[in-house]
């Protein structure tokens, strides 16, 4: 590991201009490539104290032995700079997308004597037209199944264009009608060429004048009493429309346009793109990058577009298809060198480009629809990785050297703790069985013990009260004898851990419920038994204090056989109890990425609960206060009545008209709502107004703004 001052420029020998520089390791390997508007003051923040650097920023100028720069004299250059050194010299610090050339486009070989329609992948070629490119090569054969009709291109290979050109005779395909059989002269090379041509056209959007022009020879012949060529005719439009419909209007005013959305997480990102040519989607693409550098999305989205348009040249209306660049580019977020970028693509396309963001309107609903794909595209990643058995092996495994366990973790519980600013903490326990969620064992928990925010004392009560209940479940096979105070309290502390409710019907009870029905049986009670099995690793979301918190809940209970580690958010670093450093995971560790899955989970569950609580407080009413009265028959009253003023208002014969209450039922609820004293009514502050409701609820105190739901952790 290379000390960054052993190689820091002189003060004075980094230029103020704009220019592109590459780090380089101790074996000349350039391992990053980099652009600034100031070469001075960008590299002048490599070399500050490494620990105020993010941590893959000191990963990578501490693998570096050298840096080196090249000065130009615009952004744009030196954008243009960079791209080209990435894609020569593919640093491993850099963002690489992957799957780029696996996406399949429908392609025209005009640069052959006989221009063929086919499914091609990988690198573009000169002479040949792209259309696409497309989710799956079927959509393509069946759109050139449809055109064929009305466009009979050659399809074969030159190896079966070759033979039915010696034995005189053509594929069946030729026979059929749907080829025009150049192989045995039935068409001449100029008429198939302009075939072709006329192929690329309709694919490229231009369809209103060729239809136009065939429903003209479809009547023209009606009228010549040629009604075999007309039936024909007819059939090739419909073949066309049905062709056209498989692109459907997104933008009505036939925007020639590329939409780029981002969905990302703490180690990956995955990009999609839309081509939109003449108001209708003609291709799809995307891709997924490790984030080996410190990145956000407009990071990611200057990447992405390097990579889109960086051998493009062109006008996209002009090259049809995905190919050159479109007038207009959507983005999720601006890059930082907005001007500089638009400027470099608006001189690949030759004319203005116009970058932004998508406000309102069609565009805005499009782009809904595109980091749709790219977050589903972001979760099916990470699916396929999660569900290969050798890469789940690997990365437990790599956990237990790390942690210098003596076998693998084949069981992992991890806990988060979530709240609204102080107000309902809640905290969740997720389970991963060999590297895979076992939802049946997800429990949640409510803070009893306290009132308010404090995530160190949260934590160690539900370790607490999780591991009473597993010594509980030993004890009741006669596995576990207590020979400890503090182990044998617990099991027996009744009061705290309601041990004999129900959590699997009762939202609001111990450890409420777990997300699916399932897990070990006991034969006693044939329910699903709770905490039977004790995990060989615990994971807490958090840091040294929240993994002291932890270790110390399991000492007091006597357990030494299970480990624990933390892991903090913010640089990814796994902390163990009483080591004052943290272990370190390489960024492309499976293990990491276990640990990181499994944490994301136990947050996920934990908001969801402490969301729901939020929202079951907020809609609580007076007619939650009346016994005996389920949530079927409180919609009755209220729809019955249209809002809980009118109900308060309406005697015990009137409440006795809506069906399922009988007249005792009636009597509760007038009493209650008697007794219960309005709500006061909540005001406008702006305009002085008081707030009225009809749908039955009093209108009180605003809920608290987006953003304030909170997770204090110390790291």
């Amino acid at each position: 590991m290379a000390d960054p001052s052993t190689y820091r420029p002189k003060p004075g020998q980094i230029p103020d201009s704009p220019g592109v520089y590459k780090f380089r390791d101790e074996h000349g390997r350039v391992i990053y490539v980099g652009k600034a508007k100031s070469l001075r003051q960008r590299l002048s923040s490599y070399f500050q104290d490494i620990t105020n650097l993010h941590q893959r920023t000191a990963t990578m100028v501490t693998t570096a032995a050298a840096v080196e720069w090249t000065v130009v004299s615009t952004e744009v250059e030196a954008l243009q700079l960079e791209y080209s050194w990435i894609k020569e010299f593919d640093p491993r610090f850099n963002v690489k997308y992957r799957d780029d050339k696996s996406y399949p486009s429908l392609a025209v070989t005009m640069n052959e004597e006989f221009p063929r329609v086919q499914v091609m992948r990988g690198p573009k070629r000169k002479g040949v037209r792209y259309f696409g490119p497309y989710a799956h090569a079927w959509a393509i054969r069946e759109t050139v199944d449809l055109l064929l009709r009305v466009f009979p291109v050659r399809t074969c290979s030159a190896g079966v264009f070759k033979r039915s050109a010696q034995i005189g005779r053509p594929c069946l395909l030729g026979y059929i009608g749907k080829c025009s059989a150049p192989c045995v002269g039935r068409i001449s090379e100029p008429d198939h060429r302009e075939l072709a041509e006329e192929f690329c056209d309709f694919m490229a959007g231009h369809t209103g004048t060729y239809l136009r022009r065939l429903e003209q020879r479809m009547k023209d012949a009606a009228s010549a009493m040629e009604y075999e060529q007309a039936a024909r005719l007819r059939d090739d439009l419909e073949a066309l429309r049905r062709a056209m419909e498989k692109n459907a209007v997104v933008l009505a005013d036939a925007t020639d346009a590329d939409l780029i959305a981002v969905a990302e997480d703490e180690l990956e990102a995955a990009v999609q793109i839309f081509h939109v040519r003449g108001g209708r989607v003609r291709g799809q693409r995307g891709w997924v990058t490790d984030k080996v550098e410190a990145v956000d999305t407009a990071d990611l989205v200057e990447h992405a577009l390097q990579q889109l348009y960086g051998d493009e040249t062109g006008d996209a209306a002009q090259s049809g298809g995905s190919g050159g660049v479109p007038k207009e580019v959507l983005v999720p977020a601006l890059p930082r060198a907005a001007e500089a970028v638009a400027q470099w693509l608006s001189d690949r396309r030759g004319s203005q480009v116009s970058l932004r963001v998508p406000q309102r309107g069609d565009k805005k609903d499009l782009m809904v629809t595109v980091q749709r794909n790219a977050q589903q595209a972001l979760v099916l990643h990470k699916t396929r990785r999660a569900s290969d058995l050798t890469t789940r092996s690997r990365a437990l495994e790599e956990i237990a050297a790390a942690l210098d366990l003596d076998t693998a973790p084949l069981r992992i519980e991890c806990y988060d703790i979530s709240h609204l600013q102080g107000d309902d903490v809640v905290a969740s326990m997720v389970v991963f069985e060999d590297g895979l969620a076992r939802k049946s064992e997800y429990r949640r928990f409510q803070i009893k013990s306290f009132a308010g925010q404090d995530d160190v004392r949260s934590m160690h009560e539900v370790i607490s009260r999780r591991f009473r209940r597993y010594l509980l479940e030993k004890q009741k096979t006669g596995e576990w004898e207590p020979d400890q105070p503090q182990a044998q309290q617990g099991p027996q502390d009744s009061t705290q851990d309601d041990s004999t409710q129900d959590d699997t019907q009762n939202d609001e009870g111990d450890e409420g419920r777990p997300e699916a029905v399932g897990g070990p049986i006991d034969p006693d009670t044939g329910r699903p038994r709770k905490f039977a099995y004790p995990p060989q690793l615990v994971v807490v979301d958090g840091g040294q204090p929240q993994v002291a918190a932890a270790r110390r809940a399991l000492d007091e209970l006597g357990i030494a056989d299970v480990f624990v580690c933390g892991l903090a958010k913010r640089l990814e670093e796994v902390w163990v109890p009483g080591d004052d450093d943290p272990v370190i995971l390489p960024r492309s560790s499976e293990g990491l990425y276990l640990l990181q899955r499994v944490r994301d989970e136990a947050h996920r569950f934990a908001i969801n609960y402490q969301r729901s609580k939020r929202t079951k407080s907020m809609k609580a009413g007076a007619l939650d206060a009346v016994p005996g009265l389920g949530e079927t028959r409180k919609q009755a009253l209220l729809k019955h009545f249209g809002s809980l003023k009118r109900l308060r208002a309406a005697t015990v014969e009137e409440i006795c008209q809506v069906q399922g209450i009988g007249r005792r039922t009636a009597e509760t609820v007038a009493a209650a709502l008697a007794s219960a004293a309005p709500a006061a009514p909540a005001v406008n502050t702006a305009t002085g107004e008081i707030i009225e409701d009809d749908d039955g609820t009093t209108a009180g105190t605003p809920p608290a703004a987006p953003g304030g739901e909170h997770r204090g952790k110390s790291t």
